[in-house]
């Protein structure tokens, strides 16, 4: 197979060339230490952990100022971000990558890392967006979580996530990325079965964590390998030795990037572990909004375009990530047309989104500029929505069942114009966010030679219209046509300014944030020094006016279908029969019926055999040889029983045996 760089991009704009190039300078000198406001990066990680610390080990005494000083540390952290993006403004080019050099880590033999931060132009997009998209989580919690007994071990979960996912960004090396990435892992798992009570909601917090887990073993045999390959773990030496191919071996390269993507399609619920996010609806609107809509499921993005040099260098993992981007960004697009649960819909949604993020992140520099931009906008406009959400469910006595809802857009107007914004964006609406994001993506995907740019274009421009139909039937179910709420204990109602404040700010992004960054280019300039340059020359398949116009024309139509089906038509509000296809979509295509098919009846007869072989064979064996031993010493025991006669017998039986064998033997 051609990597679609090497078919694409020339060697100078190469995206593992200006990666490794950033890290080699972190540690070779050409960006020495930080200096200035750079140097108080380590804040970054400890105001949000302090928080976390306060609240956990302050106990009950924490609970009337807790919730507030995690929020004010979690502002903190942001502010924090924002000296550092202006200090970085300052300087030049490839120059504004500095490393923040923490402590001596791990001394083994002649094995040294130490831990550091590298701020650079990527970790910075993610600094800002987990800081500030993160704080008005908090400031929305403060009135979400208003009256809940333990709201002050939840502020401390989220505090604790937040300063997990920001050193997972600003990490310099796998191995402290790892801590991160599993401080992210327990931290989810707290705040997905935070109202563990609830057996179900423990099961989905289970569930997660195992996902998870097996991710995370991903990860863990790519650093195994790393160190095996080139004696180390941190990004200069993995990155400098990704890039020396010829003394690289392919199979050890292509496995690396196997185990990576492992590890990243735990993390972002990408095929074929992605069955743990609809469940993760379980744990508080808040947690979606902040775990599973911004930060934590974007993280695998993250990895993938961070080790772009090792992508680069193994064209077979390279195509698989593209793969499976594609894979799901269907599956996703797919269940999303069958939920009725208002935000299973919008977690299928962000499985959908986020494989359009890793397709791009596997075209190289072609798409890896837009992978994160599309991520930075789908945080605001999807944490935005799940918000609203948040507030639909408050004004619904945390109903969540779309079907009985409708006409909410009369009695909850500034959650229905949010929310609005924030569904117009992601169905690619021209000039709000999602139009100058997602479209990009799509026109990337139609680059290149042969099948590739017409199975993997189709697919992501066909996906655009399916999503404009399940986000057009979700936003119109419930805040449109008849009203379908008649219950007593139902009086919608709008939320207070702590929810409302924090989803206009989302709402203004999600309108603004892409037509700010997306015409001018300022965007994909300011990763050039990570993600490389967009190869000049290199254009679509298609010309990209035929693109867009195709792509709208399906955005449209997908709406329209929402339209006649859920406003013009009446919407029953028990849940029809619907299709063989309805259904399977419903029971997300079986994939945990695959999941229990495929790992966990196998796993569980395989544990059984290993208890068995155990009990039965290893513990078997060594007991039979002890109870063979203790009976033959019994017996031979009683030979020894104190009469001269038997011993004198002995002695004679040995003598005629001796004899016999001397005659035998002449």
């Amino acid at each position: 197979m051609t990597s679609l760089v090497q078919t694409l991009a020339t060697a100078p704009s190469s995206v593992g060339a200006h990666a490794a190039h950033a890290a080699r300078a972190a540690a070779d000198g050409e960006v020495a230490a930080a200096t200035g406001a750079t140097s108080l990066a380590w804040l970054l990680v400890v105001l949000p952990l302090v928080g976390a610390a306060v609240l956990l080990l302050g106990g009950r005494r924490t609970d009337r100022f807790g919730p507030v000083l995690a929020t004010a540390l979690s502002w903190g952290a942001f502010v924090v971000g924002a000296v550092v993006f202006l200090a970085m403004l300052g300087r030049d080019g490839e120059q504004r990558a500095q490393h923040v050099q923490l402590f001596d880590w791990v001394t083994a033999g002649t094995f040294k890392l130490s831990a550091g931060l590298l701020v650079d132009q990527l970790s910075l997009v993610f600094v800002l967006l987990i800081t500030f998209v993160g704080s008005l989580i908090h400031v929305y919690s403060l009135g979400y979580m208003e009256h809940d007994p333990d709201k002050r071990r939840f502020f401390a979960y989220l505090n604790l996530f937040v300063a997990a996912m920001l050193l997972l960004v600003l990490a310099d090396s796998y191995l402290l990325l790892y801590v991160g990435w599993e401080g992210v892992g327990l931290a989810s798992y707290l705040l997905i079965g935070f109202w563990n009570w609830n057996p179900a909601y423990a099961s989905a917090a289970n569930k997660a964590f195992v996902a998870n887990r097996v991710g995370d073993l991903g990860l863990s045999i790519a650093l195994f390998i790393m160190f095996f390959q080139f004696g180390g773990v941190d990004f200069t030496t993995v990155f400098a030795g990704a890039e020396a191919v010829n003394g690289v071996n392919q199979g050890f390269m292509t496995a690396i990037g196997l185990m990576l993507l492992l590890g990243a399609c735990g993390k972002s619920a990408q095929f074929p572990l992605q069955s743990w996010l609809g469940d993760a609806m379980a744990g508080p609107t808040p947690v979606s909004a902040l775990i599973h809509a911004a930060t934590m499921v974007t993280a695998g993005v993250y990895l993938v375009v961070r080790s772009a040099p090792i992508f680069t260098a193994t064209p077979n993992a390279q195509l698989v990530v593209v793969i499976v981007g594609a894979i799901t960004l269907v599956f996703g697009a797919i269940v999303g047309c069958a939920k009725d649960d208002l935000k299973k819909a919008l977690a299928a949604s962000t499985m959908s989104q986020i494989g359009y993020m890793m397709l791009a992140a596997g075209l190289g520099p072609v798409g890896a500029a837009f992978a994160i931009f599309h991520l930075l906008t789908h945080g605001f406009f999807k944490a935005g929505m799940f918000l609203g959400a948040g507030s639909v469910m408050h004004g619904m006595n945390d109903q969540v069942d779309m079907r009985r809802f409708g006409g909410l857009s009369a009695v909850m107007k500034i959650t229905w114009v949010t929310f609005g914004l924030g569904y117009l964006a992601i169905i690619g609406f021209p000039l709000l966010s999602g139009f100058w994001s997602k479209d990009k993506i799509i026109e990337a995907a139609f680059i290149g030679e042969g099948w590739r740019p017409w199975v993997f274009g189709l697919t992501a421009m066909l996906a655009a219209g399916v999503t404009a139909f399940y986000m057009s039937r979700l936003f119109f179910m419930t805040f449109h046509g008849k009203r379908r709420w008649t219950d007593d204990n139902k009086h919608p109602h709008e939320s207070g300014m702590l929810m409302l404040v924090p989803m206009m700010v989302l709402a203004v992004g999600s309108a603004l944030l892409g037509l700010v960054l997306g015409p001018t280019g300022a965007f994909t300039s300011w990763l050039e020094p990570v993600t490389g340059a967009e190869p000049e020359g290199v254009h679509p398949v298609l010309p990209i006016p035929v693109i867009t116009v195709a792509t709208l024309v399906l955005v449209a139509a997908g709406a329209g279908l929402a339209f006649l089906r859920y406003v013009r038509e009446d919407v029953p509000v028990a849940q029809p029969a619907g299709s063989l296809a309805t259904q399977v979509a419903r029971r997300d295509l079986y994939q945990d019926a695959v999941n229990e098919a495929l790992l966990m009846r196998p796993g569980i007869h395989l544990t059984r055999s290993l208890v068995f072989l155990d009990g039965k064979g290893i513990d078997g064996a060594a007991g039979g040889l002890a109870a063979l031993v203790g009976g033959t010493s019994s017996r031979l025991r009683r030979l020894q029983n104190g009469f001269a006669r038997s011993y004198a017998l002995t002695m004679l039986a040995g003598v005629v045996a001796i004899l016999g064998a001397l005659w035998v033997m002449s």
